[in-house]
């Protein structure tokens, strides 16, 4: 069984350490989590994801039910075993799929019917099913089945939706798993504060291993995904881990631990290091720029990860430009190592009581304005 113990609380703000224990080995938080929703983080061997420091990554049930299929990858020993990897397994239900490919579903009490993005084919995900997918997986962390509403919404729309993701967690809650499995919640509620409150109340009571926020970073301001944030967390227990699902940029990773979260995941590090979008302790950078073409710097002369070791940014361009392959695995090494690097220097700011300064610190150097898009997971 999972568990999680509070390390260490911050001076400044709400941050603070703690410990996710796993069957599958101990992850200090706060934490960020490589996405690799079909079993891999793209263009990575998985040993190649453990040398960059993390211990701990997130696939999709939804994807992995359409293809190989949960029955497949249970018979080869469950998903650890297929992918290989050592570390802890983070799945989610899919219930974003339900805004990501909302004209394929269909919503009803009982759960959610939809067409294969991939074959047309019919299928129907309960949050029984959802959660016997998860258990053949052999996930450490098993995610509920939620009902996600788009955004904008109306309130009422939030309030259904609320509703009904109480519903499926007790009824996720209720099903059969596997003893080494943990399952979160995943508060809901848009952008509406009363009914944020009503689904974190309502979920802590019914007693989950860990929290999620979901239904963020779909498109409100950064302010009012804070304030949200901010509310959610008041009213979680402090004894559980805190998850903001989707989020983000190194600048969200920041503010979000700072707010008291504790677990992060994105597809930003590996969707932009396919996209050449390069992150430094100075800003972003797009590799393609023409400024790049003669620059014989490492990508950032304060990273310490392989490819800064040994590439030029004049050779990453070239190799993003002539599209091989070889520039899209260093550009997402990269960037991971970059997300993990962050986020061993959160803890150890927040474990000498200099969070205050670390951030402040964070900010200043950052002087690149090529701006980027914020991408949810």
């Amino acid at each position: 069984m999972v568990s999680f113990s509070v390390q260490q609380e911050s001076s400044a703000g709400a941050a603070r350490t703690g410990v996710l224990r796993t069957a599958h080995g101990d992850i200090d938080t706060p934490v960020f989590m490589p996405v690799g929703s079909l079993g891999t983080v793209k263009g990575l061997d998985p040993e190649e994801v453990r040398q960059c420091g993390y211990g701990l990554i997130l696939a999709n049930a939804y994807h992995l039910y359409l293809r190989p299929g949960h029955h497949v990858i249970a018979e080869l020993g469950g998903l650890h075993t297929f992918m290989q990897w050592s570390g802890a397994l983070l799945t989610d239900s899919g219930g974003f799929q339900m805004v990501s490919l909302a004209d394929l579903c269909e919503v009803t009490e009982d759960g959610v019917v939809f067409k294969s993005h991939l074959d047309g084919s019919l299928h129907q995900l309960t949050p029984e099913r959802a959660m016997e997918i998860q258990a053949a997986l052999g996930s450490d962390i098993m995610m509920v089945l939620d009902h996600c509403p788009p955004f904008p919404c109306s309130e009422s729309q939030a309030r259904d939706s609320v509703a009904r993701t109480t519903r499926w967690a007790k009824r996720c809650l209720d099903a059969p798993r596997r003893s080494h499995q943990a399952v979160f919640g995943i508060v809901q509620g848009s952008v509406f504060p009363d009914v944020r409150r009503e689904s974190a109340e309502a979920l802590a009571a019914l007693g989950f291993d860990g929290y999620a926020i979901g239904g963020l970073s779909l498109g409100e301001t950064k302010d009012t995904m804070w304030e949200i944030v901010s509310l959610v967390i008041s009213v979680l227990p402090k004894t559980a881990p805190r998850y903001l699902m989707g989020v983000g940029l190194p600048e969200d990773l920041v503010e979000g631990v700072w707010r008291g979260i504790d677990m992060f995941d994105c597809v930003m590090p590996t969707r932009h290091g396919r996209t050449g979008w390069l992150f430094t302790t100075t800003g972003r950078i797009l590799i393609k720029h023409m400024q790049y073409a003669r620059d014989e710097r490492p990508v950032d002369p304060a990273c310490a990860c392989p490819v800064c070791r040994r590439f030029s940014r004049a050779y990453l361009r070239h190799l993003f430009l002539t599209n091989e392959m070889l520039g899209v695995r260093l550009n997402t090494l990269h960037n991971l190592w970059y997300y993990a690097t962050l986020m061993a220097e959160i803890r150890a700011a927040i474990r000498a009581q200099r969070l205050e300064a670390f951030r402040a610190e964070f900010y200043a150097a950052r002087q690149t304005s090529e701006p980027v898009t914020a991408v949810g997971s």
